[in-house]
């Protein structure tokens, strides 16, 4: 089968002449999707902004071919290159918010697609603009299609990009990370379109990503990136099976699952070097457990093997280490780890009862309240001292603000939160104050939850000074170098700033600055969300150890049901402001109860292979102005009846300690 893509030596560098994308070769065939694995700061989307000359100011394709459905794309003039973008290839980008224009509406910039490539205009174009919405799985979309991006959560951005990218019926979809930070049930369909679509027009797929799950059950072929280069490429199956390069290997042991619940994970130490800084032998080296001198000394070939599969390490060529030979250079990161006991302590740290966070819906000159936003609607939880209860739920269902509201930054409109034995609803700003330095957040996004313009010795003596924690300030640089050591970060790190870190560095610090003031409970807001899978060990890593040493409860805020598999003791999943199901993470990871949990199990995506038989959800997230009446999952339920669509069912337990409201389990 003739190829679509055939890239060779592909190199693109900065204008001094460092490479970003540095020799690399891959080819794609009709119906096929090839996947590029690997860290952020890899090269992998610059490989893709490559193929299509789409490349930022100050970089340039410095060699290489490209030829795409036979025509070298390298040799043609800006003006054919606008046929090729949309129309012969298309690209989702990892980030639809920035990519989708906020003043033109949803239908409008499809049918600009619609227009250049496929030469429909007026009503065709607009019937053509509802099939493609209907397609990607936008409901209503005679509705949608007028309106703007800012009014579309972050699974219909993306799919919005989906269609703008099918409407030109491309022969090949490159598609950035189309699936970073989407739940796992958008996940699971947006993949799902794309699978539908390649095999009914035999569309080829360039998938980019560092989700081992999502190259597990999608990908035919994997290109393994490492600082600009390819250092391993095999099918899925031999790559699964047996991964050669010492790197592949670790991403795979980096991995959190039930098997590593009592164990470290094994962390890839340091990072991605930085472009130039190696110029001579294996850049992965200085993070490899199995280097030796030649490592160091000289650049490995890349190295074709016999089953099809190609290497680039020392490991596998004639200069091969014998056993017992030389020293290792890098650091030895996959040692069997220390077992890490679980926690037994029933004390009840934080107690929830019926809370509620309702937001005002204002209308009209006067602003009139005319309704409420339930985004909490009722919640009771504990969190015993020195355990992890995971929330896990889609965006939308009322995480993040439930986080808030129990560390009073949202004013609950109703219920009860008792911290040690003391109530937090209602009380005065000095009896919070005195309470903060016992309860703290980490944040979704520790960029934006850092001073840019402090440095890291101020933003993690703030909260001390505020406290009154630490006596003076040499005492309080004191404890911080400590906290800074125990996170991982050197002493030099506090008198830089938040810019100057990786987004795992930034992660440790605002994990640092949370355990500057020796709290006993951290409120977690998805804070391995948007990581890679080695920096997201570390975290994980850390906060096992920080749980294990210092006796820490979490709330840990997720949808990544990998990691409540490896980190929580207790699992409660919400659902449209209510909690749905409740019990151990066993009982809910082994034998979910809720029709909405198991259709969240059903739609993550495994490495082994053996994912649940998968159930769809028809629609999205209801909106919590306006909830269904009775349960508020019946709407999207295959087993609902009329029953459920009229009351609300119950909380009743099946376990000592797994609870579900649902009418189906009487």
């Amino acid at each position: 089968m003739s190829e679509i893509l055939c890239v060779e030596s592909l190199t693109t560098s900065l204008r001094n002449g460092v490479a970003i994308v540095d020799g690399i070769s891959f080819c794609i065939s009709p119906g096929e999707t090839f996947a590029l694995l690997g860290e952020s700061g890899c090269g992998k989307s610059m490989t893709a902004l490559s193929l299509l000359r789409l490349l930022p100011g100050g970089v340039v394709n410095s060699g290489g071919s490209v030829r795409l459905d036979g025509v070298d794309l390298f040799g043609l003039r800006e003006r054919e290159m606008r046929g090729v973008r949309g129309g012969i290839a298309a690209m989702i980008f990892q980030e639809p918010a920035l990519s989708l224009n906020p003043v033109l509406t949803v239908g409008r910039q499809i049918d600009e697609v619609l227009a250049l490539h496929q030469d429909l205009k007026g009503a065709a174009a607009r019937q053509r603009c509802l099939e493609l919405l209907t397609q990607v799985g936008i409901p209503d979309a005679a509705r949608r299609v007028t309106e703007y991006p800012f009014q579309l959560s972050g699974g219909m951005k993306q799919r919005v990009m989906i269609a703008m990218a099918l409407a030109g019926q491309p022969k090949l979809l490159i598609a950035d990370e189309p699936t970073t930070a989407l739940d796992v049930t958008i996940q699971a369909q947006v993949l799902e379109l794309l699978r539908a679509t390649q095999d009914k027009t035999g569309m080829a797929m360039l998938l980019i990503t560092h989700d081992l799950g999502v190259v597990a059950e999608n990908a035919h072929r994997v290109g393994v990136m490492y600082a600009g280069q390819i250092i391993e490429q095999a099918t899925r199956e031999q790559l699964f099976a047996q991964p050669l390069h010492p790197y592949t290997q670790k991403l795979f042991a980096a991995l959190p699952d039930a098997a590593r619940r009592h164990q470290a994970l094994t962390a890839i130490h340091g990072s991605v070097p930085p472009l130039g800084s190696i110029a001579q032998g294996c850049r992965f080296a200085p993070r490899c457990d199995k280097a030796w001198a030649l490592c160091g000394a000289q650049t490995p070939e890349w190295l074709g093997l016999k089953d099809g599969r190609g290497v680039r390490c020392h490991l596998y060529g004639e200069g091969k280490r014998e056993k017992g030979e030389g020293k290792t250079l890098g650091a030895a990161s996959t040692l069997p780890p220390s077992p890490l006991p679980l926690i037994r302590t029933p004390t009840s740290l934080l107690q929830v009862e019926n809370l509620q966070v309702h937001f005002p819906i204002r209308k009209g000159i006067l602003q009139r309240t005319v309704g409420q936003v339930k985004a909490v609607d009722g919640v009771s939880l504990k969190i015993p001292q020195g355990r992890t209860v995971a929330l896990v739920g889609e965006s939308g269902c009322g995480k993040t603000t439930l986080g808030k509201a129990l560390l009073q930054l949202i004013a609950p409109t109703a219920g009860s939160v008792q911290f040690a034995g003391r109530e937090l609803v209602g009380a005065s700003a000095g009896g919070l104050h005195t309470r903060c330095e016992a309860m703290q957040m980490v944040f979704q996004d520790p960029y934006a939850s850092l001073n840019p313009k402090m440095r890291i010795a101020e933003i993690l003596e703030e909260g001390m000074s505020a406290l009154n924690i630490g006596g003076n300030s040499a005492a309080r640089q004191t404890h911080l170098d400590g906290l800074l050591e125990k996170t991982g970060l050197d002493h030099a790190a506090k008198w830089r700033y938040p810019h100057e870190f990786s987004g795992g560095q930034r992660q440790r610090i605002a994990i640092a600055r949370a355990l500057a003031v020796s709290p006993q409970l951290l409120i977690c807001d998805e804070p391995t969300s948007a990581l890679d899978v080695s920096v997201q060990a570390q975290i994980l890593n850390l906060l096992k150890s920080l749980q294990q040493e210092l006796n820490l409860s979490y709330l840990f805020i997720t949808h990544n049901l990998a990691v409540v598999e490896y980190l929580a003791h207790e699992v409660c999943v919400m659902y449209l402001g209510r909690i749905v199901e409740r019990g151990t993470a066993e009982e809910i990871l082994r034998a979910p109860a809720h029709p909405y949990t198991q259709a969240l199990l059903s739609a993550v995506p495994r490495i082994d292979g053996k994912g649940r038989t998968r159930i769809r959800l028809e629609g999205d997230l209801p909106s919590p102005a306006n909830p269904p009446p009775g349960c508020h999952f019946a709407p999207r339920c295959a087993r609902a009846s009329a029953h459920c669509r009229t009351t609300y069912p119950e909380q009743r337990s099946i376990a000592e300690t797994h609870t579900v409201s649902c009418h189906e389990l009487r």
